[in-house]
Parts: structure tokens; C-alpha cells; sequence
């Protein structure tokens, strides 16, 4: 290990970086974590299959189930015809779409806080860092999914997403 100091302060970085996202997000939405990056995927994924969400999640089909069961129960997401009409999808009710843009604004709103700390210079590093960081951490498709769970695609589009552009590289 080259620079084991550099080593710890990552890894309470990102432990920290998830306990606040957690917190907002919690106290945002009321949902826990795996229910707020469900519906995250959904909102982002309209008519997406139980399937494509277990695989974003990295949890088990009866897991998602439940999970599902739980949203629709609040009255977040409904289930209908899929987007290719043979499948049942997934889709956010209106509720769900306020919680949705509640559960984004107040993450992205407290990560600004954080980053906003950092003068332009620094956040211009920062960024390159962590895009490099993320494509070395970008193993395979399903892994990616999992590691953009709470992104909003809005403000990082597929292509200017480095996770996506590692895949693409691998490929």
C-alpha cells in the first residue's frame, strides 16, 4: 500500500457520501434506501420490468417483489401494461413522481453543499478523480446499474456518463 492514509480517507469519504444520502433521502421521501433507489430506477425507467429493478438493486426477485408490494402499497408506483405490451411494468403514480423529484432535488441539493466547499479549481480535479475512479470500479453492465441506482440521468446523460463510457471502452 503506497499511501495507506489515502486508503482510510476514501473509504470514509464514500461512508460518509452514502450516510448522507441515506439521511437526505430518508427524510425526504420516508422510504428507506433500497425503496428510495426503486423507485429512483423507476422514475428514471418508466414501464421497467420487476427484473430490471432486481438487477439494479442486487437484491432477489421475492426481494423485489416485497419491495414493489411496499411502494405500490403507499401508493408510489402502479403496475400496468409493460412497454412492450406482453410484460407488466412498472410506472410512478403522481405521488410517486412528487416523492421522486423530492427524493432528487434533496439529494443532489445536499451533495451541492458538500461540493460547493471546494473552490472551482478543486471541483474541476475532483471531478476528473472521480470519473476516473468510476470507470476503473465499473466491473460489467449489471454492477453498473448498481452503481448508478440513485443517479439522476438528467443532469449526468448516458453519454457523458463515465460508468457508461468504461462499459462502452470494454466492449
Amino acid at each position: 500500500m503506497d499511501n495507506p492514509r489515502l486508503v482510510n480517507l476514501v473509504g470514509a469519504l464514500g461512508l460518509a457520501l452514502a450516510d448522507g444520502q441515506h439521511r437526505v433521502v430518508t427524510a425526504a421521501t420516508g422510504l428507506a434506501s433500497s425503496d428510495a433507489a426503486a423507485l429512483n430506477f423507476v422514475g428514471q425507467t418508466p414501464g421497467c420490468s420487476i427484473d430490471a429493478v432486481r438487477t439494479t438493486l442486487a437484491i432477489s426477485h421475492p426481494g423485489t417483489v416485497r419491495l414493489i408490494d411496499r411502494l405500490a402499497d403507499r401508493g408510489l408506483v402502479e403496475r400496468k401494461a409493460g412497454v412492450n405490451g406482453r410484460t407488466r411494468g412498472l410506472w410512478l403514480t403522481p405521488p410517486g413522481k412528487h416523492a421522486w423529484l423530492r427524493l432528487n432535488e434533496a439529494r443532489l441539493a445536499w451533495l451541492d453543499t458538500v461540493i460547493d466547499r471546494l473552490g472551482p479549481t478543486d471541483q474541476a480535479q475532483l471531478e476528473s478523480a472521480v470519473e476516473d475512479l468510476l470507470a476503473v470500479l465499473t466491473p460489467g453492465y449489471d454492477e453498473s446499474e448498481h452503481m448508478c441506482r440513485m443517479c439522476d440521468l438528467r443532469v449526468c446523460p448516458q453519454d457523458r456518463c463515465p460508468i457508461t463510457r468504461a462499459l462502452e471502452t470494454a466492449t
